[in-house]
């Protein structure tokens, strides 16, 4: 079972390149972040031609997330659920062959010390509460998306040039690990300890070319999947040519 995750930063604007991507790849589940439209504007003919029903969560311009398989994602859960006044659409969750599924979008948390900052720490304690009331770590339980934190400094390029800037701050890192605290594993380290690659390249200053990036971008899981862990990696062939999104697809394989 193939798993894989991509902030494709605009489904529309990137359909030609997801298309292309799946009929490749071949993956047999894809979470997908910032899709930046609703609904009902999602290309779902476009993905169903190419083999795959989707589960979605939109909203208009910004975030959005969805699920995408080749067999149909039952028992969809949209957004955390825990009574918070919250629209922002980040989080969606289903089960695909026996494995439950949830695509997230962390929030980038802008600048040190804002509200945005804040609210992104209160959301990874939120995403904690939903895993301890929702799920057991004895479940085959995975959470793949983009989630704005380099969790060490291996998964960073210029670790001096990011030291207290936001996807690397300590208090991210340490909302990151209590959430993974809830018995998830973070599957490419899990078979990489010491190898460098990253997900994510700003679109400025030539930064994809020169490599000089971020692993921002996450599959984790619970014991009894890793356990089948036989594979990880990060497509950075789809990072390359025109209209990029400005991150690469992260993937994870479990044996049958």
């Amino acid at each position: 079972m193939k798993i894989a995750a991509w902030n494709v930063n605009s489904v529309r604007a990137r359909l030609d390149r997801l298309v292309d991507w799946l009929k490749s790849a071949q993956p047999d589940v894809v979470c997908l972040q910032e899709l930046k439209c609703q609904d009902t504007e999602f290309p779902m003919e476009a993905v169903r031609e190419a083999g795959y029903h989707a589960a979605v969560h939109g909203q208009k311009t910004y975030n959005g997330v969805a699920i995408l398989a080749k067999t149909e994602p039952q028992d969809v859960v949209k957004g955390l659920s825990d009574g918070v006044d919250d629209t922002h659409a980040r989080l969606i969750a289903a089960t695909v062959n026996g494995v439950r599924v949830v695509s997230a979008y962390a929030p980038n948390g802008q600048s040190v010390g804002s509200e945005q900052y804040e609210y992104k720490l209160q959301w990874y304690g939120r995403l904690r509460r939903y895993l301890d009331t929702r799920h057991k770590p004895g479940e085959p339980l995975v959470l793949c998306g983009d989630w704005n934190v380099a969790p060490a400094d291996i998964d960073v390029w210029d670790v001096a040039l990011w030291q207290g800037q936001t996807l690397c701050t300590d208090k991210e890192r340490k909302a990151l690990e209590q959430l993974c605290a809830f018995g998830l594993t973070d599957t490419f380290r899990k078979l990489y300890p010491a190898e460098q690659k990253f997900s994510w390249w700003d679109y400025r200053m030539l930064a994809f070319p020169k490599n000089q990036g971020l692993r921002i971008d996450h599959i984790f899981a619970t014991a009894p999947l890793v356990e089948r862990l036989v594979a990880a990696g990060v497509d950075r062939d789809a990072r390359k040519g025109k209209q990029p999104s400005d991150h690469a697809p992260v993937w994870t394989e479990f044996k049958d």
